[in-house]
């Protein structure tokens, strides 16, 4: 394997969000021996800087492949504005629901959300900045919700769900499987050199398409399901043990 691409969150790092030592070691490993390192993930940039200081990946698809990180430039697939309207104007008469919207100028949402860091806006379905839309996040486990946000798709948007509970609704451009391809061609790698490791809905595309497609064992049976290979769990250090016995 030529590049080694990686989910964070439920994947690569702890449930706490933390890296253990054995991870980052491992990781260094790989570096030291010409393996490309690469990440994909939901999070913004912003709530990734902590980890990229201590990994050093090479290239990162953020935000499911709405900003795309690559060495010489960044490839950005946001949502068009007329589409980010209608959507609100329908979503937001679901009862209860918690709405945010991630944009280049930070995220907003209609109720405070201190762990995101969100700026409050009130006056939703009007979009609160005329700044790149990368996604919209709204939050129910509840079928009849999803369903509802399903029909409030516009034809160049799309919707995932992420942890049993997280909404998330991006333009069909951005996919984590089209920030990988993005990633590995800058760096001349071919798909089939490439291990990708995931855990949720969001990853199933990549571990089928990547050379060998790994499950962490907390994955979604779904990503279970279409994996080459099941590691340990997250909290196992499910990652960097296939690496150090199967790769290096």
């Amino acid at each position: 394997m030529k590049a080694i691409i990686t989910d964070l969150d439920r994947t690569l790092l702890h449930t706490d969000k933390s890296l253990s030592e054995y991870t980052c070691a491992t990781l260094k490993k790989c570096r030291d021996r010409g393996i490309l390192l690469m990440a994909a993930t939901a999070r913004p940039e912003r709530a990734i800087l902590a980890y990229q200081e201590q990994i050093g990946f090479q290239a990162i698809t953020t935000l499911n492949g709405a900003r795309i990180i690559l060495p010489h430039c960044v490839i950005e697939n946001g949502i068009i504005p007329s589409s980010a309207e209608a959507i609100l104007r329908k979503v937001i008469m679901i009862p209860g629901l918690i709405l945010s919207l991630e944009t280049g100028n930070g995220i907003f949402s209609n109720t405070p959300i201190p762990e995101w860091d969100a700026m409050v806006f009130p006056g939703f379905p009007a979009l609160p900045t005329e700044g790149i839309i990368y996604k919209l996040l709204l939050t129910g486990k509840e079928k009849e919700i999803r369903m509802k946000v399903e029909k409030a798709l516009t034809e160049d948007t799309y919707m995932t769900v992420a942890d049993g509970e997280l909404i998330q609704i991006m333009s069909t451009a951005s996919t984590k499987w089209n920030g990988i391809k993005a990633m590995l061609d800058s760096f001349g790698v071919a798909q089939s050199d490439a291990i990708y490791f995931g855990d949720d809905n969001d990853d199933i595309e990549s571990i089928k398409n990547c050379g060998v497609g790994i499950a962490v064992s907390n994955a979604i049976r779904e990503v279970l399901d279409v994996a080459d290979f099941v590691t340990e769990s997250n909290d196992m250090d499910g990652v960097a043990h296939y690496i150090e016995t199967k790769l290096l």
